[in-house]
C-alpha cells in the first residue's frame, strides 16, 4: 500500500535510481539555469531544488554541508552559494517557473521548461551572442565575395 507516499516514480524502478535523476536535474539547472524535461519530472524537481537554494540564501557552514548531502559536486555548490542565492537573497520562495512546451513527437509525453526565475534572461543573452551555424556560414560567405 502506497499510505503517505506522494512521490512520483517517474519512470524509475527504485529509489535510489529517481534520487539519482533528481540530483543530476538539479546540477544540470544550477549550471545552465534553464533545462527541458518532462512536466512530472520538473514538478518533483521544483520540490528537490528549492529547498536547496533556501538553504544557500543562509550561506553558513551548516547550510552548505547539508546541500553537499544531497549533491555532491563541491562546483556546483560553490556556484549555488556565490551567483544564485545572493540573486534570491530578498525572495521568500518560489525561485523556480516552469513553463509547459506541448508534447514529444516520439512517445508524446507532456515536455515542460524548468528555469530559475531571476535568471532567464541570461540564458536568453547568451544565446544571442552566439550566431547560430548558417548565419556564421553566411558571413564567411559574404567576406568572401567582397
Amino acid at each position: 500500500m502506497r499510505h503517505l507516499n506522494k512521490k512520483k516514480r517517474l519512470g524509475r524502478r527504485t529509489p535510489s535510481q529517481r534520487k539519482a535523476m533528481l540530483k543530476n536535474l538539479a546540477v544540470s539547472l544550477i549550471e545552465h539555469k534553464r533545462i527541458r524535461t518532462t512536466h512530472a519530472r520538473a514538478k518533483e524537481l521544483r520540490k528537490f531544488i528549492e529547498p536547496l537554494i533556501t538553504f544557500a540564501k543562509r550561506g553558513d557552514l551548516h547550510a552548505r554541508r547539508e546541500v553537499l548531502k544531497k549533491i555532491h559536486q563541491k562546483d556546483t555548490v560553490t556556484t549555488l552559494f556565490h551567483e544564485i542565492a545572493p540573486v534570491y537573497a530578498d525572495r521568500p520562495g518560489g525561485y523556480t517557473r516552469i513553463i509547459k512546451l506541448g508534447f514529444r513527437d516520439n512517445d508524446r509525453a507532456k515536455v515542460s521548461l524548468i528555469e530559475l526565475v531571476d535568471f532567464a534572461g541570461v540564458s536568453e543573452k547568451e544565446s544571442e551572442e552566439k550566431p547560430d551555424k548558417k548565419k556564421r556560414i553566411k558571413k564567411k560567405k559574404e567576406e568572401k565575395a567582397e
